[in-house]
């Protein structure tokens, strides 16, 4: 059998695992919790743009969040089906921009997750645009208390791309919203989004150059999902093949080609989508999840590469 030369791995993964990165930092595994904050987001409230990214789903949800423990708890359950070994949690709050709000209401929901039993650290999902100043100052007291991660949303280095999907930033305001961040010592996750309409492959490369050259802390890797009840549903339904949408092998490869280009201490949280099998249209073999993630491994081996094994 064939030795794994990656360093960062516990098993036969040669890339830097969101599992091994926890187990090693806590001593075992973490279970991250996903909840909805109830906030809304600049680029649906009209303050950058209105109706949100064309691929977003959660713009077009009318929803009432169940209070943030609620969630929490039902959470950890759904974990604790799965393995019931786990002790520690990190909550994360993952619909919409979770830092367009008031600091007032920032804090109340943070610091009630933040005293939870089990709590470990605290994951927020935001936009590059939404990081004021007193926000950002918070953000950087909590870093000093537990372990926290700001996730931005990048998706493309590319302006053009990012104009077509209504993005609602530039990639200067991006590098803008992750410095304030990194500059107060906050770990940041970036996330990616491989196969969106107009971008080829030498795109979805220079993209992870571009974040390479940054060294996150994190990277989150997404397949494109057309999901019902967004625009670009209606965009897809009304001109398929302007979007060009990847078969799997693809995307495969434009995965493994992205790890090899990243720097091989960044931890990748993600590798593949979650597109849930009643909203998705399109591309319908990303629901054998499993499936994506072990040709991913496979393919790592047959080109003898790992992660980082391009980066410079």
């Amino acid at each position: 059998m064939q030795q794994n030369p990656f360093p960062y791995s516990l098993a036969n993964k040669r890339y830097h695992t969101w599992d091994y990165h926890l187990k090693t930092k806590f001593g075992e595994k973490v279970g991250k919790v996903s909840l909805d904050g109830g906030f809304s987001c600049p680029n649906i409230d009209g303050k950058c743009g209105k109706g949100g990214c064309t691929y977003c789903s959660y713009a077009f949800r009318k929803q009432t969040p169940a209070s943030l423990l609620e969630q929490f708890e039902a959470g950890k359950q759904m974990l604790h089906r799965k393995w019931p070994e786990i002790r520690f949690y990190i909550p994360y709050l993952q619909a919409n921009t979770n830092t367009y709000a008031p600091l007032s209401e920032l804090r109340e929901k943070y610091e009630i997750l933040l005293t939870q039993p089990g709590v470990v650290g605290l994951s927020i999902a935001t936009r590059a645009d939404a990081l004021p100043d007193d926000v950002c100052d918070y953000l950087e007291e909590i870093g000093r208390r537990t372990y926290l991660i700001v996730e931005l949303g990048l998706q493309t280095a590319f302006d053009d791309t990012a104009r077509r999907i209504n993005r609602g930033h530039n990639y200067e305001t991006f590098l803008e919203g992750y410095h304030k961040l990194t500059d107060r010592g906050i770990p940041v996750c970036i996330h990616l989004i491989d196969g969106l309409p107009g971008e080829t492959p030498d795109r979805m490369r220079e993209t992870a150059r571009q974040v390479a050259k940054l060294k996150p802390h994190c990277v989150k890797i997404h397949l494109l999902h057309i999901l019902k009840g967004t625009r670009m549903a209606d965009e897809f339904a009304a001109c398929p093949a302007d979007f060009g949408m990847m078969e799997r092998e693809n995307y495969v490869g434009i995965v493994c080609d992205q790890l090899e280009l990243l720097p091989a201490e960044t931890v990748i949280q993600r590798i593949t989508g979650d597109g849930l099998r009643d909203e998705l249209i399109a591309p319908l073999w990303s629901l054998k999840k499993t499936i994506v993630m072990n040709e991913i491994d496979k393919e790592l081996v047959r080109r003898d590469s790992w992660q980082g094994k391009f980066c410079r």
